[in-house]
């Protein structure tokens, strides 16, 4: 009851940065061949649509796509997104047929898809955010998913979307229409941790930091007194980049330790309540301005990058990896990449997983009363929509066991290029719970048998393969990455587990969809923060933080504020 409480709570908070578009052949008819994929040819048919059956002539998805490269080390070099072997599968499984109208490094999709946006130059599926989700509502761009959900999503795809009792799926119907298939998750998956090198704690005879004074401490001992041992002046303190609050190697968890709350790593902000009970935005607080103080002496002093206002997040995934820097705020997922490509560099290196350091002992990240990835979508001049949920179904179904042999990073399947996925709600914590019940009975095998199987069974090798320090089948750090992210009882998921229970944390208190303010001025905001943001950091004054703030206000935050609160007044009449 809990769960679905919570999840209740659930809509769309953070976004991914892909979206594709299918267009689609529609399905021809062969003479006297049973149609049973298309929508309007299961009416005609006897038998109940199959979420998995084979269309009798190829639909052709075209598909747009921002990227990172692929996690898993093991991936063939030089791989394209076009090459994912997923494709093939679905090709042969669905006979649905994957072109990209366009691929780009995922920090250059968001102008791209704007431009798309403006020119109407739309895809037919789109994984959407919120705000370009309210823009295409209502244009009208969307197409009603209804019956091509009811008729062909699978039982996992269903089991999935009603585990919030239908929530997240009704937020998204609109007169009758379900407009979105949203994917959602434990909302501890966006808990910030402190990652460091231990080895280099070791070496320097320090102890992990617990406040942020002593972490300011460790930062500049990281700097000034060669904690890799090299003779070489070449480190610095802790990792950045040029986003403030971004998806991933920003700076979240260290603003939630000065008790400041100013977004949830989308660079709007966040909102937490204040003493009357009424929502005010965290990005505006005096907290904020404390913190920035802060970094900017840290930035004089050399213990951030010179050149982070240069630098994206595969800029500091270099640094990372190259082992430059020895401390970085992040999720629970780190250690699975990029950390696991410093440990195969260099032996030596150990990584450990920390709360946040706060300014009189630990501190409490942001943790989203929802959490929500993506919105998928179809434009409404797509012929065939359920294409959409049956590539959905694929994504699921490749997850089950007698695809285990075949489903693997060196067989060129990159899962964080292929879309739409949605995903077990509850998946990383299933795979924490199911390692480790097989490792306490001392299992051989994972005895699980659904859908869930491949990424426990995954898990579970590497966890084995680690412990017993064998690396025939892959390097000492993917099994260390795999095992410290989901499985390991101080790793990534281990540590936000006990956040999780200890009550650590601090909710951002807005989970409606964006207001009307949000939308049509948000990235203007959004622009305001991050260039005022970045002055001061480099050296202007902190009374800059201040004009921010009354520009903030007046160029349209005061009347978010009152749409947000409007939404909660309402939230609290329920």
């Amino acid at each position: 009851m809990r769960w679905i409480k919570l999840a209740k709570m659930m809509l769309i908070s953070t976004m991914t940065l892909s979206v594709m578009a299918a267009c689609s052949n529609q399905v021809k008819e062969s003479e006297g061949t049973p149609v049973k994929t298309s929508t309007e040819g299961a009416k005609t048919n006897t038998a109940p649509p199959d979420p998995l059956g084979k269309y009798p002539e190829t639909v052709t998805v075209t598909q747009v796509l921002g990227y990172n490269p692929p996690e898993d080390p093991r991936t063939p070099q030089g791989i394209t997104p076009e090459q994912n072997a997923y494709f093939k599968d679905l090709k042969d499984m669905l006979n649905i047929e994957v072109q990209y109208k366009w691929t780009v490094p995922s920090s250059q999709f968001e102008q791209k898809f704007s431009l798309a946006m403006a020119s109407a130059d739309l895809p037919d599926v789109m994984e959407l955010d919120q705000k370009n989700f309210e823009k295409l509502k209502k244009q009208g761009m969307l197409a009603d998913l209804t019956q091509a959900y009811n008729d062909f999503a699978s039982p996992a795809l269903k089991k999935y979307m009603e585990s919030d009792g239908g929530f997240a799926m009704k937020t998204f119907t609109s007169e009758g229409k379900l407009l979105a298939i949203p994917g959602f998750e434990d909302p501890f998956l966006s808990t910030q941790l402190l990652w460091i090198r231990k080895d280099w704690l070791d070496n320097l005879n320090l102890q992990s930091p617990q406040t942020m004074d002593e972490l300011e401490q460790v930062a500049r001992a990281f700097v000034q007194q060669d904690p890799d041992q090299n003779g070489k002046s070449d480190t610095y303190g802790i990792a950045m980049q040029k986003n403030l609050f971004f998806w991933g190697f920003d700076l979240r968890g260290f603003f939630n330790g000065f008790g400041a709350y100013p977004s949830i790593g989308d660079n709007q902000s966040a909102w937490i309540k204040d003493d009357s009970g009424k929502l005010i935005p965290g990005l505006i607080q005096p907290e904020v301005k404390t913190a920035l103080g802060k970094l900017q002496s840290w930035y004089k002093e050399g213990i951030l990058d010179k050149e982070f206002a240069l630098k994206d997040e595969n800029k500091s995934v270099e640094d990372i990896t190259a082992g430059k820097v020895g401390i970085s705020y992040g999720e629970w997922w780190y250690p699975n990449w990029p950390l696991n490509l410093n440990v195969d560099k260099d032996p030596k290196a150990e990584w450990i997983a920390l709360q946040i350091p706060g300014l009189d002992g630990p501190g409490k990240s942001m943790v989203p009363k929802i959490r929500s990835n993506k919105l998928v979508v179809v434009n409404k001049k797509m012929k065939n929509p359920e294409a959409a949920i049956k590539m959905i179904n694929f994504y699921i179904e490749m997850g089950n066991k007698k695809y285990m042999d075949q489903n693997k990073a060196e067989k060129g399947y990159v899962y964080n290029w292929f879309n739409p996925r949605i995903y077990n709600p509850a998946q990383i914590d299933t795979i924490y719970t199911e390692v480790n019940k097989a490792l306490d009975a001392n299992q051989s095998e994972i005895t699980l048998d659904d859908e869930n199987y491949k990424n426990v069974a995954d898990v579970f090798k590497a966890t084995k393969d680690y412990l017993a320090g064998n690396t025939a089948d892959a390097s000492k750090g993917v099994n260390w990455g795999q095992y410290f992210s989901r499985a390991a009882k101080d790793g990534g998921w281990g540590m936000t587990r006990q956040i999780k229970e200890n009550e650590a944390y601090v909710n951002n208190e807005f989970y409606g969809l964006p207001t009307a303010t949000q939308v049509e001025k948000g990235s203007q905001l959004d622009k305001l923060m991050q260039e005022t943001f970045t002055k001061i950091v480099m050296g202007a004054s902190l009374d800059e933080f201040d004009k921010f703030v009354q520009s903030w206000k007046s160029l349209g935050g005061d009347q978010i504020t009152q749409e947000v609160n409007d939404w909660y007044g309402q939230q609290s009449a329920k």
